[in-house]
């Protein structure tokens, strides 16, 4: 097996594909935002050429201009438009006429419901703090893994037993987990579900329990597990029970705060969105009390609740609120409907069909049944019916709005998430393989993999959605140049981190299959693990900015504008008159 062709594998020619397709989309990204720097050339050089026009006019075009102008604010006399003459426009006031053909007693587009168009502030505020403690982990959680990857490249920095690699590997995976993305995919889900449900119906009170119980238990967890504590046997060394029981609890209390809208919705449909969310928030309940029952935790059936704990995790809580999120937000994003709603169904009931089954797929080879490792490795293969469905829903909702990249400092994260769902989704399918399982598995490759899920997929979404809100909520958008900056140093740091552990985590499989020496293969990664800390110092960065970026989102006015004309008199009674919401 050691001297087949690595390129004559079918896992190996798909996973090159599908690294190739994450940069192409990286150079669509690129190439829509050149023409958009190119249209505003053109714009100016146009403006420029006005402007010299303008200079140059002679008396006789000022007075025509003048006249014209004139004619635009026009007030003809009450009975000037009477008559029985045919319409003239000698002023040359209308500028576009149009012919209607069809008869306009139909509506063209239908609504079936009327969303509201605003949450309370109390909602809001709750949304914000859920959305600042999850960033507050994602910084921190970020720090501990750049600090583990510099530590590979440069093991001898320090002894702190604290900050060993053992020790900060759980603390870097627990905390963008369990704080970064639960606690912000928590906090979107409070916006999307009453603005389907049309109806706002959560106890304020009990959503902020939920919020400091999940941060109590990610800061507990945090500090036992960098002081050596953690449940030894577990994928991620999890936190010990009593601190993930009191994540379960803070999470089960906001399941139940979302089944409220719900209940009481005024539509008759259960939107999409909530089928992924309340589902995801049901199956992360179900999962921790399944991973932490002692009952099983003992020689191959730890293994394979482990499988099952850790796919179940990522596949069925972090992939399918963001995806039910999605449902929301691009549409919403693209202003046009979802593509397909019976597509969405499909990769929703097919998607909880086949996770469910995938997790032993990463102990192919192992002492677990044949039979288990088959249903895994066909379960793997199963999961190329939602993902191609739920990718398809989505780009083919972009059709006929893909200028709007162009100008957009939000969808290229949706854009890029959506690539990452599928590559990183079949990349996921094809590990699974048993030729590649044996190849990749235990190596760096693994992780690479990880990344290219949880952070293209999981983070990037939760960017868009983040960008999409908060604006929504506080009336501020953040500066978009740096938005600008913290996608491209995000992204391009990811695919230096994922092709070099990819690459580098080939060539160590290549080596343990010929039954080198394990320090060979240590050898082997040194220049992958450089260009790993490079990529994640490039993603370490992209956070701060984003941090930066929500700070400026959220931060009050300074400066306090006092209402003197009419028109903003008007708008202030606009807003006073109607305190109970926050648009």
């Amino acid at each position: 097996m050691a001297d087949i062709s690595l390129f004559k594998e079918t896992g190996i020619q798909i996973t090159l594909l599908l690294v190739l397709m994450i940069i192409v989309a990286g150079l669509i990204i690129v190439v829509f935002k050149f023409l958009s720097i190119y249209g505003k050339i053109l714009k100016r050089k146009e403006s420029v050429e006005v402007q010299r026009e303008a200079e140059n006019l002679s008396s006789e075009e000022v007075i025509a201009f003048e006249e014209q102008e004139k004619a635009l604010h026009f007030t003809p006399p009450e009975n000037d438009l009477s008559g029985n003459l045919p319409p003239e426009d000698k002023k040359g006031v209308i500028q576009n006429i149009n012919s209607v053909e069809e008869l306009r007693v139909f509506p063209v587009k239908r609504r079936t419901s009327s969303l509201q168009k605003y949450i309370t502030p109390e909602l809001s505020r709750l949304i914000l703090f859920f959305l600042g403690t999850a960033i507050f982990w994602l910084v921190l959680g970020t720090t501990f893994g750049l600090y583990a990857g510099i530590k590979l490249v440069a093991p001898d920095i320090e002894h702190t037993s604290w900050f060993s690699y053992g020790r900060l590997r759980p603390g870097h995976t627990n905390a963008v987990f369990w704080g970064w993305a639960s606690l912000a995919m928590m906090g979107l889900a409070y916006y999307v579900i009453p603005r389907v449900s049309n109806v706002e119906n959560f106890n304020i009170r009990q959503g902020y329990l939920s919020l400091i119980l999940v941060n109590a238990a990610v800061l507990s967890g945090t500090i036992s597990v960098l002081a050596g504590v953690n449940n030894g046997g577990g994928e991620y060394r999890e936190y010990i029970w009593p601190i993930m029981i009191t994540f379960g609890i803070g999470v089960a209390l906001s399941l139940h705060n979302f089944f409220k809208p719900i209940i009481h919705r005024t539509t008759k449909e259960i939107y999409l969105s909530n089928w992924y969310i309340v589902s995801g928030t049901m199956f992360i309940v179900l999962v921790i009390v399944i991973a932490y029952i002692p009952i099983w935790q003992d020689g191959v059936g730890e293994t394979i609740i482990q499988g099952y704990y850790m796919h179940q995790a990522i596949g069925m809580w972090f992939m399918m609120i963001n995806l039910g999120l999605m449902y929301y937000f691009l549409p919403q994003q693209l202003n046009k409907p979802i593509y397909s709603y019976s597509l969405g169904v499909l990769a929703f009931w097919t998607h909880t069909l086949f996770y469910t089954l995938i997790g032993t797929h990463h102990f192919i080879f192992s002492a677990i049944p044949w039979r288990l490792q088959t249903t895994a490795i066909i379960a793997s293969a199963g999961m190329l019916i939602p993902v191609a469905a739920g990718t398809a829903n989505f780009l083919l909702t972009f059709n006929g709005a893909w200028y709007q990249l162009k100008n957009s400092y939000t969808l290229p994260f949706y854009f890029m998430s959506i690539i990452f769902y599928f590559t990183g989704s079949f990349q996921g399918t094809v590990e699974a393989f048993r030729y590649t399982n044996l190849l990749w598995h235990f190596t760096d490759f693994t992780v690479a993999h990880s990344h290219l899920t949880m952070y293209g997929i999981i983070t990037f979404m939760l960017w868009g959605f983040i960008y999409t809100l908060v604006p929504r909520l506080t009336g501020k958008e953040p500066p978009k140049i740096l938005v600008g900056i913290h996608f491209w140093l995000a992204l391009i740091g990811l695919l230096f981190y994922v092709i070099s552990l990819m690459i580098g985590g080939t060539q160590t499989g290549q080596l343990w299959i010929k039954k080198k020496p394990f320090i060979e293969g240590v050898i082997n990664m040194a220049p992958f693990w450089l260009w790993r800390a490079i990529g994640g110092s490039l993603m370490w960065v992209s956070h701060l900015i984003f941090a930066y970026n929500f700070y400026k989102m959220v931060k009050k006015q300074d400066d306090i504008k006092v209402p003197k004309t009419p028109a903003e008199i008007l708008a202030t009674k606009k807003q006073f008159g109607n305190t109970e919401f926050n648009t």
